[in-house]
This record gives C-alpha cells, structure tokens and sequence, in this order.
C-alpha cells in the first residue's frame, strides 16, 4: 500500500531518508477512499482496529468491517443533508463509532472537528458559533448530553444532534438506529478539491481563545512519517496510542498513518486513567508498539513493572510535552527499550523526531523531518548558530508541506501573524547541537530572563524531575525587584513526601526561612544544573493546571502571581 503514496519505502540511513523521501502528487487524495477502501478491497480480511472497554468487551474489525460501517454512516449522515463542506462536532470519547464517523464524512467531503468530552455548555456554545456548525456527534453519556443540551438553544446553526448511545435525548437522532436504516451509500459525484477543509481542530492553547485549525484532505499523508518512521510500524504491528478522540494526537497515532501502513490499531475505551490498567492492556493483547505523553511514563515508572509480561512490546514513542531525561532512564531501565521522541504542533505532523536510524538522546526532541524544512532563527531573524537558541520554524520555498495546516479558519489575520513570507512560526524555542538533534527549551512566551541569563523551563524542569519528592511540576518566571524576574517552582509532590512536616499546600516559600524540603529541593537543583537556575521560590500544589488536552497551563500561574502583584 504505502508504495502508493511514497516513490521509496525502505531507506539504509537517516541520510538516505532526508535526501530520498518524496511524497507522490495524488491529485484528489481522499484518505476514506484512497486508504480504507483500497485495503477493504486488497485484503478485506486485514485487522483495522482492536476496541476494548473495562467491561472486558473486545471488538475486532477488520478494513472490509471499516468500509462497510462508514458507508451506512456516510449514508445516514446524507439523509440528514450532510454534505461537502459542512462542519459536524464529534464528542466521542474512545467509542469504536468514533472510526466510523469521522471515515464517513471524509467520503462526504465534509468537515469533521473532533471534541473532548471535558468541554462545558459554554466551550461548546463557542465552537458551534465559530465554525457554524452544522451538527454534533456524540456519545450518549448523562454528562456530555447536559453540557450540550445547555448550550443547544444558543446554537442556532446546530441542525442534528446524534446520540451514539447508550442514553438518546428527546428531540435527537438515535446514530445507531439511523445507520441500520440507511439506504446503500452512493458516493457524491464531487467529494473534494485542492483547498477544501477536512479536518479542524480547536487547539486548547496555553493562552487566549481556542484557535481553528483547518486541515486539508492531503494531511493524513503527512503522518506516513509518523506512523512509519517514527512509531516504526508495519502491517504486524499492534499500536497503542494513549489519547482520547477529542485530541489531535487521536488521528497522529490511531488512524490516519497508522492505517495507511496497514498496522492495526488497539484502543482501550476508559473513563478514567490508571497506570496498572495500561500495564495490563499491553500484557493481555500482546500490544507491539505503545505511544504516550512524558505525563504517562511518569506513572507508568512508578509502578512495579516486573509484574507483568509486556514482553510483547517492541518501540515504544513520546510526544506532548518535552520528556525529562530521567523518566528516558527509568523506562529504559525497566524495559530495556529506549523512548523515541517527536516534536510537532496541531498545526502540524511531527517536524522533529527520533527514527530508526537516530540512536535517542534523552531530553533531545530527535532530528529534522525530511517533509519539512527546519530551522531555528533568533529574536533578530538571524539562522541559530549551533548550541544557540532559536525559535523553531519550518520554511515553505512557495508550496506547503504535507501536513502543514491551511490556516486559523475565519482569522487571516492571525494566521498571517504566524505563517507568512513563506516561513511559519512556530513559536517553540529550541538549540540545535552538532549532529542535528533538537532539543526543547519553551514557548517563546515561557522563557525566563532572569539576572541577564535566559532560562528555559524545560531544563529546570529536567532537574527537579529527579528529586525523590517531585512527580509533576512546572517553572515559570516570578517579578523580583533586584532579578527582573525569578525561577519559581510549582510541585506536585509524591505520596511519599505529602505528608513532610512543615509543609503547607499552596503557600509560597522564598527566602532563607525556608523548610528543609525546600532546601533540599533548591540544593539538588543547583548540584544538577547550573546554580543560577535554581528555583528561588517553590509552591506546592496538589496538581498543576492543564489544558483540556493535558499540557500544562504555565500562563495560568504566571497569571495568578501577576495578580497577586
């Protein structure tokens, strides 16, 4: 299959790979057709997609079963008047109809937002207003359906509401129901053309408003890389991808790369995480290849791995947030297989990643994508010199890579803010050092100046990660009439250490009074890294504000401290 998309599959080198790899034109590609039927046709009986909840059900289908369920989707979804164009929410969690849906609106030509259930009336009454949308897919859940029938009467372009179950509201669609009843799908004579939107996402941001970003039908082909080279998958492979529908890392790692290589796909349908749960998901179905962010294999080290047998894994892959180095040693410890990391946006594929061929470096985000051109530029626009920081950005030369969003839907003017001279900005902050490899620092906005000197988060955070008593934290800048602004340390303590005498639970301690878990806490730092980034004033907390998609919210804290100001 993949010989279909890319003039060469198998590449001797990391070199080989960046000079050789080429994306084929495939005017018209549309993934539900030119992926998912095309393996329903070559091999109906190939396994697609391996679905299991905590009730212990399992549901195996195969691309034929794909195929034959998204076409009386897409059936349904014309009955309702859906078509080419038109924008429909999916609220879905990691319910199998989830695969279903969003292949049936890309045979629609229709646009597919995908949504995490976390959203309350007024996230939803935002997002139908944005994008106008024209109906809601969701999962029959009592919480769900009250956030959205809150909102319904303030959503006036909301034509459908559609229930996948168990509970169907009053006044809305049954999908089931409606997907049984369909007639035969009949494929629209146009479904879509250069520049239409197939895919949006409203991004959690750190800051501000949500932001639409709109993705064409060519964008699953930018995540061949992904699938292929970075989670290093093949028609064998049984993936597991740790995230909820409603996150953009949903078609990264368990859909659109994934399938293209013929990989199956495991999905564990749960309410809520538990580290020994996922331990038992990759011991029971003999999972081959795992993929979750540093926030997982956090807990996931914690717990006694000996106890099971995941002797059946074989890579294992990071991405959302920058992974600390000594969670890399422990998992490696534990496991005996080296965590591969990526970097990329919801803008974007992964522009930055560890493959086959780059041996991992603990803390660096890997090397460059050959579909992207890389780079880092300074404040003053200059190329960063080797070990200098630099905002990351990719190069365009006059045509958008594959996998590069279209733009920030209805807002040109920040779009062009962001993406313009043929340059996109990323807005991440990074140095490169001599062999190629990236390694993170912080959003422009998160790096600290402190004393003359620039500090990154990510490498305080790095130290403080191994401290016995740290399990989360975050590190943002602090006002300080002498500094400009200080390191201030906001921790989650492990169970071990809530209890320690002396410590109280969001107070700010600074100063030389002090109790000695601080203390010791701040000497650790300055014997790990360099003394002058240490934190000066440490909070504890019982747990740090996140987006909706699990990244931490720094401007949440710095906010907080402004204010206190």
């Amino acid at each position: 299959m993949l010989e279909r998309f890319i003039d060469q599959v198998d590449f001797s080198s990391y070199e080989d790979f960046m000079q050789h790899f080429h994306i084929k034109d495939l005017p018209g590609f549309n993934f539900a057709y030119d992926v998912v039927d095309q393996w329903a046709a070559i091999e109906p009986g190939r396994k697609a997609l391996l679905w299991t909840n905590e009730e212990g059900e399992v549901k195996q289908f195969t691309f034929a079963d794909i195929k034959r369920e998204s076409d009386k989707a897409a059936s349904y979804f014309q009955q309702l008047g859906i078509s080419r164009g038109d924008m429909v929410m999916l609220i879905m969690k990691r319910r199998y109809q989830f695969w279903f849906a969003i292949t049936a609106l890309h045979k629609l030509g229709a646009v597919a937002i995908p949504a995490t259930h976390l959203l309350t009336d007024a996230d939803i009454e935002y997002r139908c207003k944005a994008a106008t949308i024209r109906a809601i897919v969701a999962v029959g859940d009592e919480e769900v359906l009250q956030h959205i029938c809150k909102a319904a009467p303030r959503c006036p372009s909301v034509k459908h509401y559609i229930s996948i179950g168990p509970h169907v509201p009053e006044g809305w669609d049954d999908y089931n129901a409606g997907v049984e009843l369909a007639p035969a799908f009949v494929r629209p004579e146009v479904v879509n053309e250069e520049g239409d939107i197939s895919l949006m996402y409203f991004t959690s941001g750190t800051s501000g408003e949500p932001k639409m970003v709109a993705h064409d039908f060519r964008y699953p082909l930018g995540h061949i890389i992904t699938a292929k080279y970075w989670h290093n998958l093949n028609e064998e492979s049984l993936h597991f991808t740790l995230a909820d529908t409603g996150w953009g890392k949903a078609v990264w790692g368990k859909y659109y790369g994934q399938w293209i290589v013929g990989a199956n796909v495991f999905v564990y349908d749960f309410e809520k995480f538990k580290p020994v749960d996922v331990l038992k998901m990759i011991e029971k179905f003999r999972i081959t290849s795992f993929c979750a962010p540093p926030t997982v294999y956090r807990f996931l080290i914690r717990e006694d791995v000996s106890q099971y047998d995941i002797s059946s894994l074989q890579y294992c892959t990071n991405a959302g947030e920058a992974l600390n180095p000594n969670v890399y040693d422990r998992w490696y410890a534990l496991t005996g297989i080296k965590l591969h990391e990526a970097f990329g946006q919801t803008e974007t594929t992964a522009t930055v990643g560890t493959y086959p061929w780059v041996e991992p470096r603990p803390g660096s985000m890997g090397k460059a994508n050959p579909g992207y051109d890389i780079d880092l530029i300074t404040a003053d626009g200059r190329v960063a010199e080797e070990g200098q920081q630099g905002e990351i950005i990719v190069r365009t030369h006059g045509r958008r890579p594959e996998g590069l969003f279209l733009g920030y839907y209805r807002d040109p003017e920040l779009t062009h803010q962001n993406y313009h001279d043929g340059i996109y900005h990323t807005g991440d902050i990074a140095w490169r050092d001599e062999d190629g490899y990236y390694w993170f620092v912080g959003r422009k906005d998160d790096v600290i100046k402190s004393s003359g000197y620039r500090i990154g988060p990510f490498e305080v955070e790095n130290a403080l990660m191994k401290h016995d008593a740290v399990v989360e934290c975050a590190v943002t800048g602090v006002p300080d009439e002498v500094r400009g602004m200080a390191v201030k340390a906001t921790i989650v303590l492990s169970k071990d250490f809530v209890q320690t005498p002396g410590i109280e639970f969001d107070k700010e301690y600074r100063g030389k009074e002090v109790p000695e878990l601080v203390k010791d806490i701040q000497n650790f730092v300055k014997r790990t890294t360099a003394p002058y980034k240490y934190p000066r004033v440490i909070q504890f907390v019982h747990e740090l504000p996140k987006t909706i998609s699990g990244k931490i919210r720094r401007v949440e804290i710095r906010e907080k401290d402004n204010a206190g100001c």
